[in-house]
């Protein structure tokens, strides 16, 4: 009799640690208080540009209050919200980005490896005026009540995505090559 107690004791524990590692993994939607912004240099001043919009995906588990698991993350940005605070340089922008034929700027989680409790090791493919690159990233993360906060930056440049460093003035005004992507994304139930 006891041994017919403790096997249905055990497959009790078994089936419910079983059923709250599958309920943990969820999907999260990146919410409106997410931000990115893309900054440089130039020969007049450095400057940003900033969109407070994007949707997005991501896949995960999360369980004690801890991130156990990235599964799958996926951002889409409409590349015209992204805005500086002046208006020819949006312009000027949108034509670097080719938003012409290139509406959105996206980013597609290909692995995620966890470095230590808040740090995790991101490979993505970023597209960009419709070229295709991955890039390593190494992101913060924060469980929320509501769900996980992630921070990072990568370094890119014009040229890796097939865009010529934009001009102004008749090339007396030079924007440097290299590019600094920042995000603070929130996805949540």
């Amino acid at each position: 009799m006891k041994t017919v107690k403790l096997k249905l004791i055990l497959s009790l524990i078994t089936f419910l640690g079983i059923t709250s590692f599958v309920v943990a993994q969820k999907s999260y939607n990146l919410d409106s208080k997410s931000a990115f912004s893309v900054s440089g240099t130039s020969t007049l001043h450095d400057w940003e540009m900033k969109s407070g919009s994007g949707t997005g995906l991501a896949n995960l588990t999360i369980a004690n209050s801890k991130l156990t698991e990235i599964e799958s993350l996926s951002v889409t940005l409409l590349a015209e919200n992204l805005k500086s605070e002046k208006k020819s340089m949006d312009k000027v922008a949108y034509e670097t980005l080719k938003t012409d034929k290139n509406k959105n700027i996206k980013y597609v989680l290909k692995s995620a490896e966890k470095v230590n409790e808040t740090t995790w090791e991101l490979t993505g493919t970023y597209t960009i005026a419709g070229v295709s690159k991955v890039y390593k990233t190494t992101a913060k993360t924060t469980v929320t009540k509501d769900g996980l906060n992630l921070q990072g930056t990568n370094k890119i440049t014009f040229a890796d995505f097939g865009m010529k460093a934009p001009t102004a003035l008749l090339g007396t005004i030079k924007t440097g090559q290299d590019l600094t992507i920042k995000f603070n994304l929130n996805f949540n139930l």
